[in-house]
């Protein structure tokens, strides 16, 4: 199929890539996104999988050096901030705009629009049409659902889907290099560290400067520290000063002063003395509600889901940027490949349905023990959780994993 004319709902890394390999399949392809604003200054810290890196460059975007950091393996840390477990793993950790601007500048711009949230897609006169919230209305042959785990796309495609709050928030938080301790470069910074403390587990590991450089004193810290938060305290924290409840995530400029106190507080009294530095010298600090959604369905008619509107796993698999990715370019080689779009969205979902809720469901298992309130993952015994196979299996595609357990 060329010539026909896709509509993607929602900007970011997954509606780009599925964008420019549509333009390069012969697609109209035109992008709403309902942000006025760059999205280039969200995401944090993410890993550069090998199988990332050969997709950007099989759509044409090559990486070079600047793109992240390279570790030797994954160290575990005690409550004390000692040093338990070593797992030898090469593997490259980098920033999530790294990716975002290389493609957001691939794309067309006309084509890309800003400012337009989705409202419904319907058929008139035999033609599917996107209707968005300024009144534009938008034909296409296929609509591509990239906007997110509070996915307005997916109640058209899988409506008894909904995102599943799991219990637990990953805190993120970002800090120069400069503004360390000596102490902390040279005991701390170079680990992918996994520092395990009560009911609670934070990931830490350097990357790239935000000019992109790699050089001693110029590089950032990165920290994602998931942590017990119940339901009616975590909508507190979804509430600005105003008293809007920002139940899709809070911009980190109207969070209020007592939720960055409670964060502080609690690093106070469970984290290390060791690792303290990383969340009070936090340039930047933002917090990611942990959420699953797990999908029966990613297609119906000429409507598909793709990214985080079809599955969000949990990230401690570490997958999220990778499975975007993934999905995209599955999507748009079924829809050049195939000769209607109802062959390609079943031959997509036949490929993507299966990993997508596999990963979900390893999220979950590496998480169980922060939801359900355990001192520790190896509190239960049937999870098989212990921190040396933890430190293994996490932040790694599933199929990875698997290849592990054999």
């Amino acid at each position: 199929m060329t010539g026909k004319k896709a509509v993607i709902i929602g900007g970011s890394i997954a509606g780009l890539f599925a964008g420019i390999r549509l333009i390069q399949r012969g697609w109209e392809t035109t992008i709403i996104e309902k942000s006025k604003h760059s999205l280039a200054s969200r995401g944090t810290g993410i890993a550069r999988h090998s199988e990332l890196e050969d997709l950007l460059d099989y759509i044409g975007i090559q990486a070079d050096d600047t793109v992240g950091i390279n570790v030797a393996g994954r160290t575990a840390f005690d409550r004390r901030g000692a040093i338990t477990n070593y797992y030898e793993l090469p593997q490259r950790l980098g920033a999530w705009n790294r990716v975002f601007e290389p493609l957001a500048a691939a794309f067309p711009a006309e084509c890309y629009l800003n400012a337009e949230s989705f409202e419904d897609v319907h058929t008139e006169e035999g033609t599917t049409i996107v209707r968005t919230s300024t009144g534009l209305k938008l034909d296409a042959d296929i609509v591509i659902g990239a906007d997110g785990f509070g996915s307005e796309v997916r109640r058209f495609v899988d409506p008894a889907c909904q995102p599943v709050y799991g219990g637990y928030v990953a805190w993120r938080g970002v800090s120069e290099e400069r503004d360390l301790s000596q102490r902390f470069t040279e005991e701390i910074f170079s680990h992918y560290a996994f520092l395990f403390t009560s009911q609670s587990l934070l990931i830490g590991y350097p990357m790239a400067g935000a000019d992109g450089s790699v050089e001693e004193g110029r590089r950032r810290y990165n920290y994602l520290w998931y942590f017990p938060v119940s339901s009616d305290d975590l909508a507190d924290m979804l509430t600005d000063a105003e008293g809007t409840v920002h139940e899709q995530g809070i911009p980190p400029p109207l969070m209020r002063p007592e939720t960055f106190e409670r964060l502080h507080s609690a690093a106070a009294d469970r984290m290390p003395k060791n690792f303290q530095e990383a969340v009070f010298r936090a340039s930047s600090t933002i917090f990611q509600a942990i959420y699953d959604v797990r999908s029966d369905h990613i297609y119906k008619e000429n409507i598909t889901l793709i990214g985080d509107a079809a599955f969000v796993a949990r990230p401690h698999v570490g997958v999220g940027v990778l499975k975007a990715a993934q999905d995209a370019v599955a999507l748009a080689e079924t829809l050049g490949d195939c000769g209607t779009v109802p062959k390609a969205l079943e031959r997509y979902s036949s490929e993507r349905l299966g990993p997508g809720q596999r990963a979900v469901d390893h999220g979950r298992l590496l998480g169980n023990f922060i939801e359900r309130g355990l001192d520790s993952p190896e509190d239960d015994p049937a999870l098989n959780l212990p921190i040396a196979r933890i430190i293994k299996v996490s932040g790694r595609p599933y199929e990875h994993v698997m290849e592990q357990s054999l």
